[in-house]
């Protein structure tokens, strides 16, 4: 189960608005040994498309140091679908390399850029198998 404070899934949100119509990407790390999301990291998708995302390599160097230095670990990694519903594609599958990791999407395809519904899921992703996940938003 993901346990995940209101304000990180607005923000993931949030950021998903943003982006639109490209997919939004980030990661949220939390100490290491632990399972808690807490610092919000928003990432550039590299490729600026509607239907895929990629972490710019030299951000994800800088990145992975940044999480060492402060001995943190990626809880989630996040991405957003702009116009499909919030799961995860044969891309995502293949690309998904942290298996301790939650994959968290968001699926804009009802309100788009703007205020209204969104899905909101959570995923495991180990060595190509897909198990959905609850969530419980704290706060």
């Amino acid at each position: 189960m993901l346990e995940i404070q209101r304000s990180l899934v607005d923000s993931i949100v949030s950021h998903a608005r943003a982006d639109h119509p490209d997919e939004a990407c980030g990661v949220i790390a939390g100490p290491a040994g632990s399972d808690i999301p807490e610092r919000f990291i928003p990432m550039v998708n590299a490729v600026r498309c509607p239907t895929l995302y990629e972490f710019d390599s030299q951000d994800l160097l800088h990145l992975y140091r940044e999480m060492d230095e402060r001995d943190e670990i990626p809880v989630v990694i996040y991405h957003s679908h702009p116009a499909t519903q919030a799961y995860p594609s044969i891309t995502d599958i293949t690309q998904a390399a942290e298996p301790d990791a939650h994959y968290v999407l968001v699926s804009l395809r009802e309100s788009g850029p703007n205020e209204g519904p969104y899905e909101f899921r959570s995923f495991r992703i180990v060595d190509g198998v897909v198990t959905e996940e609850e969530i419980s938003i704290l706060g």
